[in-house]
Parts: C-alpha cells; sequence; structure tokens
C-alpha cells in the first residue's frame, strides 16, 4: 500500500470512528432507539434535529467520499482490512475516552492482535 493510500485510509477511519462516536452521543440525548413503527418517524425527526448525531451522518458522507479515492488507487484486499482494522482501535478508544466505556486485558489484547495484523496486511 503507498503512503498515500495508507493516509487516506486512516483518514477515512478516522471520520467513520469520530462519526460513529457522534452518532452515539445525539442517541444518547435521545434515549432509547426503537424500530417500532409508531416511534420510528418521531425518532428520525428528533435525530435530525440533534446536532451531534446530524454532525455523525456527515462525518459518514466525507469518509465515504475518502474511501472511494482509497478503492480507486489500492487493492480493496488490502485497505479494506486496514480500515476496518483503524476503525476499530479508533472506535474503541473514543467509546474509552467519551463515554467511559470499560477496556478490560481481553480487549486490550484483542486491539494488539488487531494492530498486528493491519502492519501485517499492509506491508504485503
Amino acid at each position: 500500500m503507498s503512503a498515500r493510500g495508507l493516509l487516506l485510509v486512516a483518514t477515512s477511519a478516522l471520520l467513520t470512528a469520530l462519526a460513529n462516536l457522534l452518532l452515539r452521543g445525539g442517541l444518547l440525548h435521545l434515549g432509547q432507539f426503537s424500530l417500532s413503527a409508531d416511534k420510528l418517524r418521531p425518532q428520525l425527526l428528533a435525530l435530525g434535529s440533534q446536532p451531534m448525531f446530524v454532525g455523525g451522518v456527515v462525518l459518514y458522507g466525507l469518509a465515504a467520499l475518502v474511501w472511494f479515492s482509497v478503492v480507486s488507487i489500492e487493492r480493496l484486499s488490502i485497505s479494506y482490512p486496514v480500515l476496518v482494522g483503524l476503525t476499530f482501535i479508533f472506535v474503541t478508544s473514543g467509546a474509552m475516552v467519551f463515554f467511559s466505556e470499560p477496556l478490560s486485558w481481553q480487549r486490550l489484547s484483542g486491539i494488539a492482535i488487531i494492530l498486528t495484523g493491519i502492519v501485517v496486511v499492509a506491508r504485503f
């Protein structure tokens, strides 16, 4: 993977992670989200006026645009695993920092394994 491709993948992963964190923050303001037919429309309208949620949707769009650039220049079989691994690490870290979600030794070990996998995939 080229240096430019890796930078673009990391950017897309970071934008995706930030989008997920903002979506979670917006949903926490809303409360429990339900897919029931009678609650769905009012909830979607409420989310549409929730700045954190809207920001998350916008960041998802930006992440997709960056990802399109990656797909056009890099091998998908390499770039996609790197994207997913980095996104997993960024989301897990952000959830710990912003939502006080715990990090167990088991989860930390898994992140270390993922990092190792990213290095292996990105180099070959």
